[in-house]
């Protein structure tokens, strides 16, 4: 008796053949794998000296004073002002700021100012240069034995988490490489199985269309997950990577990449649409991938770009991706604490499929 045709099967068996190809593939593998740990190497071996101190300043400070005005006058030195009070303390205990500083009118006039400063242990060397600067302003304001003495500086430390490179780096080369995966893979995979006329043969099969994208899409994101874990665990144990929930957090993390994977492959399947040619294919992609590996939060935060620029980053998917995963990993945070990052991708998504569904072709 003929056993019954099952397009299960033939999906799972497209798949397991898809994903076959994909590991023989030296493109996908470099994309995927080979690029962000060769950034995750190069900045896990970066010491974590600091650049620029982030010192935050409490909403209730006088800000009216020489001590903030001769540290906004310092290079070295950036301000945090935009963040209320149980904002800094939390950034502060987690090394998110280097040290928070709180400064009032002495109301008995000697000195004229008083300066509390905290300290956090997640960022001692940072905290360390910074001291050294308060000392060399308090000097400069309290020179010439000048009576009163403008300020007096009162000091003590935080416990916190240490915040390091890699906390910031690895899930911004962890979102390129499913971008890269989702995008460039997908595109020149379906372009490839239109123009060798691989789908159209597989229209003289019982199989069915959508057997056809869910195995290929199977072994994508099962490619791109597998990646995906490797590159956590290396950074885990050789660069103490931060996963604070341990297991729960690397379950977070892959169920993010799933969906980061999926949205991404819709831009993939978006540019092998409206490719002519294989040569085109890069421009396009290019186009896709380029603003969001250099905006998106990969390498430097956002807030580091100009005013103008930032609202640019806002939108882009890669960022609510990376954003996601540095909050899961680092702050502890769960997968319905970081809904508007999964919402934004979810938009995308959307968006993105409804456009592929217009400019896709099988032939």
């Amino acid at each position: 008796m003929q056993k019954a045709y099952s397009n299960t099967t033939a999906t799972l068996t497209l798949a397991k053949a898809s994903f076959r190809s994909i590991l023989r593939s030296p493109s996908a593998v470099i994309f995927t794998l080979a690029f962000p740990l060769i950034f995750i190497l190069v900045f896990g071996f970066l010491s974590n000296g600091g650049i620029r101190v982030r010192l935050g300043v409490d909403p209730g400070s006088d800000l009216q004073n020489p001590v903030i005005a001769a540290m906004q006058q310092t290079k070295v030195i950036k301000l945090i002002q935009d963040k209320t009070a149980s904002e800094l303390r939390e950034s502060l205990e987690k090394g998110h700021i280097d040290a928070l500083i709180s400064v009032r009118r002495n109301t008995s006039g000697k000195p004229l100012f008083i300066a509390d400063i905290r300290y956090t242990s997640a960022s001692a060397d940072k905290g360390n240069i910074l001291r050294s600067l308060i000392t060399n302003l308090m000097y400069k304001l309290n020179m010439h034995d000048v009576k009163p003495s403008v300020a007096d500086v009162r000091e003590q430390t935080v416990k916190g988490r240490m915040y390091r490179t890699i906390d910031f780096i690895l899930p911004g080369q962890l979102g390129f490489s499913l971008l890269s995966t989702g995008v460039f893979g997908t595109a020149f995979v379906f372009f490839s199985l239109r123009q060798n006329l691989v789908i159209k043969r597989f229209f003289a099969t019982p199989v069915k269309r959508s057997s056809i994208v869910i195995g290929e899409g199977i072994a994508r994101i099962g490619f791109a997950l597998l990646g995906a874990l490797v590159i956590i665990l290396i950074g885990h144990f050789f660069f103490h990577f931060t996963l604070i929930h341990g297991f729960i957090t690397v379950i977070n993390m892959l169920i993010l990449c799933f969906l980061g994977v999926l949205v991404f492959m819709g831009f993939g399947f978006v540019v092998s649409g409206l490719a002519r040619s294989e040569s085109t294919i890069p421009p396009i992609s290019n186009i896709i991938t380029l603003p969001q590996f250099l905006l998106a939060g990969t390498f430097f935060s956002i807030e580091a770009f100009p005013e103008w620029l930032q609202p640019i980053s806002r939108v882009l998917p890669l960022t609510y991706l990376n954003d996601a995963m540095r909050l899961v990993a680092f702050e502890g945070a769960g997968l319905w604490e970081v809904k508007t990052q999964i919402l934004v991708l979810l938009v995308w998504g959307i968006a993105i499929y409804a456009l592929a569904v217009r400019t896709f072709k099988w032939e």
